[in-house]
């Protein structure tokens, strides 16, 4: 599965309980409780923007191809290229972190609603 197509980034982010999928910002954008979690830009180079714990952050904007995201004006989002040098694994990592960062924002009746259970942490 290439997470970098929308066939392959839809497929994964459906298997996520709550998830909702808009086309915004020239982008194809996932949501989960009308919050957006993750979000993949076609054009001259793929991409996918995801949220990060600040650890994270830092370690990723280490990398080539990989920055804080524009146009997300708080730390913590990163824009992950398709050249960027992760392999599918990591990616499928950082969305899933991405998923459970904002999920755990939502409250807990609408997590129940959705059906999502987050790990403890």
């Amino acid at each position: 599965m290439n997470l970098f197509t929308k066939k392959g980034f839809d497929a994964f982010v459906k298997r996520l309980p709550g998830t909702s999928f808009v086309d915004q910002w020239d982008s194809h954008v996932a949501k989960v409780g009308d919050k957006v979690f993750t979000l993949l830009g076609e054009g001259d180079e793929a991409r996918i923007v995801v949220k990060c714990s600040e650890e994270s952050f830092e370690i990723l904007t280490a990398l080539e191809g990989i920055g804080q995201a524009p146009y997300f004006a708080k730390r913590k989002w990163v824009e992950i290229r398709a050249s960027a040098p992760l392999s599918e694994e990591e990616v499928v990592h950082y969305l899933t972190r991405s998923y459970e960062l904002v999920a755990a924002g939502l409250t807990k009746k609408l997590r129940l609603e959705l059906g999502i259970t987050l790990p403890v942490v």
